[in-house]
Order: C-alpha cells, then sequence, then structure tokens
C-alpha cells in the first residue's frame, strides 16, 4: 500500500510541484525495501502448530456453525460500523451551508460584495471568468450562482459521504478528526494542486479564511454525522445476500 501510494503521489506531483514527487519517491522506496525485505535475504515464516490427526475417523453429519465478524480472531473487515450514508449527505449539506456562510462573509468582508467568492469558485467550470477583473467577480452573474452551486453542492455531500465512512475508524476524538485534521490535510492537498485545478482561486485566494472555511465545515459535518446511530457493515455478507437474491443467514448453527 505504502509503495502504491508513492507511485501515486510521484506522478501526481508532475501536474502539481516537485515536493508531491519526491514525497512520493521517497515513499515509493520505502515500501519497496520493506515489502522485498519479508523475502530477502531469508523469507519470513510463521511457525503453525499442527495437531496429530485422530487414529480412526468416524464419518457422520454434522451442522455447519458459522462464525460471527471477528470471533476466533477470525480476519474481519474495518470499520465493522459506518454511519448511514444519508447521516453523511446530511453532514455533508450542513457543512456545506456553514462554508457557503463564511464565504460570503469572506466577500463581504475583504471585497464588499457577497458575490466575489461565488464567482471565483464557479471560474472552475466557466473560462469567460479566467481573466474576469475584480468589478466583474464583484457582481452577480446568474450562470456563475448555478455553477458554483452545483460545484459545491456535489463536492460537499461526497466529502459528508467519505466523513461517514471515515469516521467510525477513528474511534477516538473522532470531532479532533473531523475539525481539525482531515481540513488540514484537504487544505495542504489543494494547495500543492490548486494553480492546475483553479488558476483564478489559486491567485486570488486568501489562505486563512480558505482554512477557517475548511474547519467550519468539517466541524459541522462531523457534528451532524455523529448524531447517527451506527450501522453494521455488509462486506462480510455473501453477494447474494446482499443483492437480495437469497434471504440473509442466521449467524447460529445451521443444520
Amino acid at each position: 500500500m505504502i509503495m502504491a501510494l508513492g507511485l501515486m503521489l510521484a506522478f501526481a506531483g508532475l501536474v502539481t510541484s516537485v515536493v508531491t514527487s519526491a514525497v512520493g519517491v521517497v515513499l515509493f522506496f520505502a515500501g519497496a525495501v520493506g515489502w522485498f525485505r519479508e523475502v530477502l535475504p531469508y523469507e519470513h515464516r510463521e511457525a503453525i502448530a499442527v495437531q496429530p490427526a485422530p487414529a480412526v475417523v468416524t464419518a457422520h453429519e454434522v451442522g455447519v456453525d458459522y462464525l460471527r465478524v471477528g470471533e476466533l480472531g477470525n480476519r474481519a473487515v474495518l470499520p465493522l460500523e459506518i454511519y448511514p450514508y444519508s447521516a453523511g449527505i446530511r453532514g455533508g449539506i450542513a457543512g456545506g451551508i456553514a462554508m457557503a456562510i463564511l464565504a460570503v462573509v469572506h466577500g463581504i468582508a475583504l471585497h464588499g460584495s457577497p458575490w466575489y467568492t461565488i464567482n471565483i469558485l464557479a471560474a472552475t467550470a466557466m473560462a469567460n471568468l479566467a481573466n474576469a477583473d475584480t468589478a466583474t467577480l464583484s457582481s452577480f452573474i446568474p450562470e456563475a450562482f448555478f455553477a458554483a452551486l452545483v460545484i459545491h453542492a456535489i463536492a460537499s455531500i461526497l466529502v459528508g459521504l467519505l466523513y461517514g465512512v471515515m469516521l467510525p475508524m477513528f474511534p477516538r476524538y473522532p470531532g479532533l478528526w473531523a475539525a481539525i485534521v482531515a481540513p488540514l490535510l484537504w487544505t495542504g492537498l489543494l494547495w500543492s494542486s490548486l494553480s492546475v485545478i483553479n488558476p483564478v482561486l489559486d491567485a486570488r485566494i486568501e489562505w486563512r479564511w480558505f482554512i477557517l472555511c475548511q474547519i467550519a465545515f468539517g466541524a459541522v459535518a462531523g457534528f451532524v454525522v455523529n448524531l447517527s446511530e451506527r450501522v453494521h457493515t455488509l462486506q462480510h455478507v455473501p453477494f447474494a445476500i446482499r443483492s437480495g437474491i437469497e434471504a440473509p443467514l442466521d449467524t447460529e448453527r445451521q443444520p
């Protein structure tokens, strides 16, 4: 996994920055060395106790005892519980609203217009705003407002769904991960790639306000998601049951 991550970052640096490629190369070789040391110069071996077979084997009918997830040390899929997808959607919408409010406040406070930040976001999909002056970006443009609304809504819902899946993986201090750690990681990723994604935003962005908006999104989305009850994951359930072809089996002993 580390080797694959390093390879991805190494190529991602071709369109972002040389720092990203450098980190990717380091991770690639670190993962490769760790992987190769599993078999070189000596293969890693695990001793397993083998019990002798009984002298007489008697054939008889036995039932099938199904293991529960995690029982007797069998491998389990992590996380075993996640928040429902609806919780992630609600959290993404709530966080998106909080982020939009701060973005409008930013536009009014620094540029005297609530439409400034909205038009900059819309420039991601509207090439005619790439070279627009401050006066144009400070005016209300219906097409830009609709484009920014769609972009912001899709991104907020997707990140909210991601929160719903990932937060149960951090049983300690999920609020800290949602409000601080994840927004800072997301901001760092955008900082290295924003010049390619949205050059207009990269040239005009105020990073302190941007980080504040990200933290507001993470705090609100994480809070809303955490209010929901977790549900069990279905990765360990056979595909036929997940697809509705067969009825769920009881986890107790079956004949």
